[in-house]
């Protein structure tokens, strides 16, 4: 099937409605990314996604959008339960609730440019990463960890890790509420048993950064961000646990598309409707897996306070690490919407992308209703990220979603053979960021030339007005798995 792409105005891109596609395509993009989109298949899922039963509006892409399983990274799609709409784990995808939470300290850059190579290489032996890496914490009993599955970030703080403040901070406070332990498989559990506090390997990562840049000083007031500031990054999801939930449910949805005849262009979109036993099973596992994550991130954050005031000697006042926000990037969740006037509750896809709510939204933290949901975007190990905030136009247009990062260039296989014979380490030093990795090969997949320019993209979504910059963060450290 060959795609057609009509150019609305300068940031939206339309793929129209043929064939069985149930809705148009809408790709958030300019004309430099779109450039940079020859040759990639990932518009062609955009169009696919709109075969889906249900679905509502458009098929989504962010202008982050490359090539993944069934939906593309970057894709937003809602469906609605009450006309046949349908759940399909290719829209979340593997690593569920992948996500980042950023955390502020009361540190400035003078204050640990001169330790810099001390505290990376401190956070490094701190936190377990790479692939099967252990956690933290001990072993966990399959009674604790169907406990986490159901409570995610509470689970965490009510054995020490973090303190109360932080759940406020975090997406749905850090708990999927319908999470069912008894939709996921044995196989699941055993992988999750000693993964919980785990950074992982891939794209996942913990930085240290330096706010650089500050666009609204009136917004960065109100989170609590200020220019020359320390701020740290965590990058990590549901690790092998997640990643067993959407092999299995995979298996689940391609008998599902039989039995309910459902007609698909590419079986990696494999579902089932959302009111199915099919449907609500998956979503029931994927919030277990969800909450796994949200868990993972708190433990993590919180070995990172104590490392780095045991190291330092740091008072908790005087280090001051504090949660601003934890987003997912990788989720389905039921919300209310507003669409052709009347309220409807919808299915909402996000496959890397970010929640976006608008200011006075209810599922905004109190502390930042005035301004709207912070919304994290990540760059590479190389170059900046951004803190941007959610508007109503994103509630209007996009099911309240925005980009999630820079989105890939190349695969992990390309990024590896384009660093052959590249020290990436001295490279990165020589812009002032000291890394940590596990090895050459987990520093070359991620390597920032595999990535899109996460300035241009961010540029997109603040003047499509998806979501609102607020401040640029510089890295300086980083711990890969």
């Amino acid at each position: 099937m060959s795609i057609e792409l009509h150019k609305v105005d300068e940031y939206i891109w339309e793929i129209p409605k043929t064939d069985k596609m149930k809705v148009p395509g809408r790709i958030y993009s300019s004309e430099r990314l779109m450039r940079a989109l020859k040759g990639d298949e990932s518009p062609k899922q955009v169009a696919n996604v709109a075969h889906l039963p249900g679905i509502v509006r458009y098929s989504m892409a962010m202008p982050d959008i490359h090539y993944g399983y069934g939906f593309p990274i970057g894709g937003v799609a809602a469906t609605d339960p009450l006309k046949d709409g349908v759940v399909s784990p290719g829209g979340v995808g593997f690593d569920i609730n992948c996500g980042v939470r950023l955390a502020a300290t009361n540190l400035s850059y003078d204050d640990v440019k001169d330790r810099l190579d001390e505290l990376v290489t401190l956070l490094y032996h701190s936190i377990p990463s790479g692939v099967g890496s252990s956690g933290a914490i001990r072993k966990l009993s399959v009674g604790e960890l169907r406990e986490l599955m159901v409570k995610g970030a509470q689970w965490a703080l009510e054995r020490g890790f973090g303190v109360p403040e932080d759940l406020e901070h975090i997406e749905e406070n850090g708990r999927m509420e319908g999470a069912d332990p008894d939709a996921v498989s044995k196989r699941a559990i055993e992988r999750g048993l000693d993964q919980a506090g785990t950074l992982g390997s891939g794209n996942h990562f913990l930085e240290i950064g330096v706010v650089e840049e500050v666009y609204n000083p009136a917004v960065a007031d109100a989170l609590g961000l200020w220019k020359g500031q320390v701020v740290v990054w965590v990058h990590s999801g549901s690790r092998g646990f997640g990643h067993q939930v959407c092999d299995d449910y995979l298996q689940v949805m391609q008998k599902a598309v039989q039995k309910y005849g459902i007609d698909l262009p590419d079986r990696q979109l494999a579902c089932a409707p959302v009111n199915s036993k099919e449907g609500q099973d998956y979503l029931g596992a994927m919030r277990c897996a969800a909450n796994y994550a949200f868990a993972n991130r708190q433990v993590i954050m919180d070995l990172v306070r104590r490392a780095w005031q045991k190291a330092w000697g740091l008072s908790p006042s005087d280090l001051g690490l504090r949660l601003i926000y934890d987003v997912a990037h990788n989720i389905a969740k039921i919300e209310k919407h507003i669409v052709d006037g009347q309220e409807r509750v919808l299915c909402i896809h996000r496959k890397g992308a970010t929640r976006a709510f608008p200011p006075g939204h209810p599922d905004v933290p109190k502390a930042y209703r005035k301004v709207g949901q912070p919304v994290l975007v990540p760059g590479d190990m190389g170059t900046e990220s951004y803190v941007l905030v959610g508007t109503q136009r994103a509630m209007e247009e996009t099911f309240g979603s925005t980009c999630h990062g820079a989105g890939r260039l190349m695969s992990r296989a390309q990024a590896k053979r384009q660093a052959k014979r590249r020290d990436l380490r001295a490279e990165l030093e020589k812009k002032g960021v000291v890394v940590r990795a596990r090895g050459w090969a987990s520093l070359a997949e991620e390597m920032p030339d595999a990535y899109k320019d996460v300035g241009v993209v961010v540029e997109v979504v603040h003047q499509a007005e998806l979501s609102r910059r607020v401040a640029r963060i510089r890295p300086i450290g980083v711990v890969k798995g």
